[in-house]
Order: C-alpha cells, then sequence, then structure tokens
C-alpha cells in the first residue's frame, strides 16, 4: 500500500466537519485512500444503479440502513443525497460522520457547496506525487528558504535523471505505479475512453465526443505554454466560446490546472493569460504520442514536460494540505520578461525558474529583480529547478536547487 499525504488532511477535517469530501480526477486512488482511512466504515457506491434506485425510493430513510462512519462513493451520480447528508448531520451534530468521494466536480461541486456549506471539509487529491512514489514522509509545501531546505534534506530519495524523466513519462496513476507491469498505452486507452464514455459524454456542452478527443490531444501538446485559445480552436475546428467551456470541463475534473499570473496593480503591462499544466505528465505523454522516457527527454517537448512535472508535484504537495487554491502564479510581461514560478507566502514573493539542464549563468534569474517593483510584499530567495545532484548556494542568495527537494 502507498501511503496517501491526504491522509493525515483527512483526519484533521474529520475532526472538523460532518462530512468530507474527497474529489479528484477518475483512478487516482480516492476510493482506496478512504477504505484504508476507515477500514471499519461502512461502505456504498452510487456507481451501483441498484444503490441509485433505493436512494431515490427511500429517500433520508436510505442512511438510517448503515452505521457509522459511512463512506459513499461516487456521490455526483446521487446529487440528491446531498440534502438528505445536510438533514442527518445537522440533526446528529456529530464530526467526521460521513466520507464522501466523487471524480466529477463539473456536476457535484454546485450541490455540494449549496447544501453543505459550513458542514463539509473538501479535499482534492491529484495522482502521486514522487514524495509518494519515494515513500517519503515530507508534507511542507515548497518555499526557498534555508529552513525548509535544511528540513527538507533530511528526507530525501537520492535521484538519478533517469529516473525522473521514468517518472515524469510513466506518471503517478496508482495503479501504474503499484503495477509496473501494466503496459502504459493500454492503461491510458481504457482510461481516456472511460472518461469520455463516462464523464463527457452526458454533457450539454459536449456533443461530438471524436472532436473532444482531439481537443485534449490539443491541449496535452501545449502543457507548459500559455493558452492560446484561437490556436486549439483552429487545430480543433471548434470556436473559441467551445474552447472555454471545454477547457473548464479539463479544470473541473482535475485533467489540468490553468495557472494565473501574479496580477498586481503596479504591474500594468503584465499579461493577463493563464499557463496550461497537466496534473499527470503520464496522461499528456501518452496523448501527445511519446513511446519511452528516452524519447522524451532528447525532444524539443521536454523542457516543457519538465515544467509541467515541476509544477503539478508542487500543486500536489499543496492540494494533499488540503489547499485548494495553491497560492503559486508566474510572470511575464509584454517585454517577454519571464519567471515560471511565483509562490507567495505571508507576503513574500519567491521566484522560480524551472530548468531541464544542468548547466547555469546569472543571466538565468535576471527576471527575477522585476518582483522588486510589487508593492507591499517582500521579495524573498530565488532558484533554479533542476536536475543538479547538489543544492547550490549562490553569491546573490538564490539557489540551485535539485528537483528532488520540492
Amino acid at each position: 500500500m502507498i501511503y496517501r499525504h491526504a491522509l493525515k488532511e483527512i483526519k484533521e477535517l474529520g475532526k472538523m466537519f460532518s462530512v468530507v469530501l474527497v474529489t479528484g480526477a477518475r483512478q487516482v486512488g480516492k476510493t482506496t485512500m478512504l477504505t484504508e482511512y476507515g477500514k471499519k466504515f461502512d461502505y456504498l457506491t452510487f456507481d451501483d444503479p441498484f444503490m441509485k434506485r433505493k436512494l431515490k425510493e427511500s429517500g433520508i430513510n436510505f442512511l438510517e440502513r448503515y452505521k457509522l462512519p459511512l463512506i459513499l462513493d461516487e456521490v455526483q451520480y446521487s446529487p440528491e443525497i446531498f440534502h438528505y447528508l445536510k438533514i442527518k448531520s445537522d440533526a446528529l451534530k456529530k464530526k467526521g460522520i460521513y466520507f464522501m468521494s466523487g471524480s466529477q466536480q463539473f456536476k457535484m461541486m454546485h450541490n455540494v457547496t449549496e447544501s453543505l456549506a459550513g458542514r463539509v471539509g473538501i479535499i482534492n487529491i491529484s495522482s502521486l506525487s514522487m514524495r509518494e512514489i519515494n515513500n517519503e514522509k515530507f508534507f511542507d509545501t515548497l518555499v526557498v528558504d534555508e529552513k525548509y531546505l535544511k528540513k527538507r534534506k533530511k528526507s530525501l530519495t537520492s535521484f538519478t535523471e533517469k529516473k525522473v524523466w521514468d517518472i515524469i513519462f510513466r506518471g503517478g496513476m496508482p495503479e501504474l505505479v503499484s503495477m509496473p507491469q501494466y503496459k502504459k498505452d493500454r492503461y491510458f486507452a481504457t482510461y481516456i475512453n472511460t472518461y469520455l464514455e463516462r464523464d463527457v459524454r452526458d454533457l450539454k456542452q459536449v456533443g461530438d465526443l471524436s472532436k473532444f478527443s482531439n481537443f485534449l490531444i490539443a491541449v496535452a501538446a501545449r502543457t507548459g505554454q500559455l493558452l492560446n485559445k484561437k490556436e486549439i480552436s483552429r487545430d480543433v475546428g471548434i470556436d473559441e466560446k467551445t474552447v472555454t467551456k471545454w477547457l473548464s470541463i479539463l479544470v473541473a475534473s482535475n485533467i489540468i490546472y490553468l495557472l494565473q499570473p501574479y496580477h498586481n496593480n503596479v504591474l500594468k503591462r503584465m499579461v493577463k493569460t493563464p499557463k496550461i499544466y497537466f496534473l499527470d505528465t503520464g496522461l499528456c505523454t501518452y496523448l501527445t504520442s511519446f513511446e519511452t522516457s528516452k524519447t522524451l527527454m532528447n525532444s524539443s517537448f521536454a523542457g516543457h514536460i519538465f515544467e509541467t512535472f515541476v509544477i503539478s508535484e508542487i500543486i500536489k504537495s499543496y492540494y494533499n494540505r488540503g489547499v485548494l487554491e495553491p497560492p503559486i502564479f508566474y510572470y511575464r510581461d509584454k517585454n517577454m520578461v519571464e519567471i515560471d514560478l511565483v509562490i507567495m507566502k505571508d507576503r513574500t514573493l519567491y521566484p522560480i525558474e524551472i530548468k531541464k539542464y544542468t548547466n547555469f549563468n546569472s543571466g538565468d534569474m535576471k527576471s527575477f529583480k522585476m518582483l522588486s517593483r510589487v508593492k507591499d510584499a517582500k521579495i524573498g530567495c530565488g532558484g533554479i529547478i533542476c536536475m543538479n545532484s547538489e543544492l547550490t548556494k549562490l553569491e546573490n542568495g538564490n539557489y540551485i536547487i535539485p528537483v528532488n527537494y520540492i
């Protein structure tokens, strides 16, 4: 069993709320994690048509059949359950009695927030992080300061460039990680088919699954890049309005993350277009038709996918701490001055560049000085996250940071 870092947060949410909801993409391990946490809890799934019918027939009395705590799986298929959970949680006035999971945020989150406001703690999980794959018990989110870097060093797992690229290529889906004999292409072919048939087909804004599949490929080819709706529209043969709708589906179903630019009134020339990042690099490399990690590593796509990997790892560390909106951004102005990642913590901005190579010069961090224009914020240490094997502090106070420190 691979230890999921989000378990720690689920335990805390169970002490604070009557209902805990675990969301995330398909097959990232939501059910496995909940049943591992509640080994002795009663369990039912609304993926079972019999259970769905029983709920409709019995109404709130349906919940009386089960002892508490209770795990309710695939709740997006029976959204009426949320109203009944509100009634029961208000009557019982106990914490940690219902634990739910659901993979389709675009179908259920409105109902959850409307029916269970103040009663539900929500945690969003993604596929396995490199920390989880390496069985590291380190939970802090990245910040470029001496305290974090010293603490992180104590729990590091050594890495080789090949090992990192193998993880990037295969991704973090629990089944692929725990079953190395599984063929990646067969796994993701089934995964995509299930996603299209069960999660996307019944959406009114998706009328053509074939075009949506091509859209998914077009977005994967642009991971790590600025969102260009016009290009995607042209390549897929859909209008820009449809691109916007379909992007919202990918975001809501935790396939992609749109990294927003850092916004401050002083930075009047800021580009306000988000950047696209896939949350699982294995899925992304499948969609972009790479057959081996070596081919990927040596391709022109390598820089974008390495950046995607680093950003997704940092996002996962926030998700596992229960942070639904990570305080991370990018910076790029109309003069093409760019910072790959800006982490905000305690009103301090930490600038980071992400490079797949190991040779650097002072010019790689020259863009960091642009953050000095931001009012009411301190500028912390910066760094370059890369494949270097040793953490190095530079004369200007910035760091060369090995990728296993994230």
